[in-house]
């Protein structure tokens, strides 16, 4: 991607104010926009249209769920080093260690911190 256009982050998250949290916790990253979308169908539409430089998924989305979501983003091997950050206010105490099998790179429960969640992606940005 050029140097002058932005880094899009994909948020894929169906709750407005889970969004807007997100979106806000990531605007002093310099270089880089958010796109939202409501569904992994949504996701893995744009994943197919364009590249973002990472993705932050919830878990309990309508009809496809994140966990189907991250099992498709790395059952591709062109979205194999794609940085997947999951937030999920998921109460099960399995899920964290379910998501980092299936390739996630990141798990945050809610609540979680926007400035540890922001720090981890700026790490997952730099190391590729």
């Amino acid at each position: 991607m050029p140097a002058d256009q932005p880094r899009v982050v994909l948020i894929v998250e169906d709750v407005d104010a889970c969004s807007s949290v997100l979106e806000i916790a990531l605007t002093p990253l310099a270089g880089l926009s958010v796109r939202n979308v409501r569904t992994a169908e949504a996701a893995v539409e744009v994943l197919n249209a364009e590249r973002p430089c990472a993705i932050i998924a919830d878990l309990h989305l309508p009809r496809m769920s994140g966990f189907e979501l991250i099992e498709t983003i790395r059952g591709r091997p062109e979205l194999a080093r794609l940085p997947v950050v999951v937030v999920s206010g998921d109460t099960d105490p399995r899920t964290p260690q379910r998501v980092m099998a299936l390739g996630a790179n990141a798990y945050f429960a809610k609540p979680y911190s926007p400035f540890e969640l922001r720090n981890k992606l700026e790490q997952l940005l730099d190391a590729d």
